[in-house]
């Protein structure tokens, strides 16, 4: 398993993120539909992970998720089994959150998962170019011996 904060699986992108911040506290950026690398809109969620925990693992068939971590830190994960993808069997990891925001970009047909990293509750929001659709992922568990990753809290 590679674990690298560069991107190593093909169509993964990690983009900073502006934080404008004063006395009164901050506005976080996340996407804008002018933006050059904005895709589509289907809709934004925000998942609250409690410390320790692992949200892992899934895949979906035609979304791109867009995640970005406000509040809390996370560690994501990717895993990359597509047939005829260049970084077929590849695995990579980042680690992001308020302190190191950042957009992560995952394409459609890699697993990914994430943990919260830290003592506090992590909030990321996803803003997909998909509508959820249960019948548009796959879904395997955390310890799933085919994803050579082991989560660590």
């Amino acid at each position: 398993m590679t674990r690298t904060a560069d991107p190593i699986v093909h169509g993964v992108e990690i983009r900073a993120l502006a934080v404008i911040a004063d006395a009164r506290g901050a506005v976080l950026h996340m996407l804008r539909a002018d933006a050059p690398h904005f895709q589509k809109f289907g809709e934004i969620y925000f998942s609250l992970v409690n410390p320790g925990c692992v949200k892992a693992w899934h895949r979906h068939r035609t979304m791109v998720l867009n995640y970005a971590v406000p509040r809390g830190r996370v560690r994501v994960a990717i895993h990359d089994d597509r047939d005829a993808s260049p970084t077929r069997g590849a695995t990579m990891e980042i680690e992001t959150g308020e302190s190191d925001y950042r957009l992560i970009t995952i394409p459609a047909g890699t697993w990914s998962g994430f943990c919260a990293i830290g003592d506090a509750p992590a909030l990321v929001a996803n803003c997909a170019t998909l509508p959820h659709d249960p019948d548009e992922i796959d879904r395997r568990p955390s310890d799933d011996p085919s994803i050579p990753y082991v989560w660590t809290t």
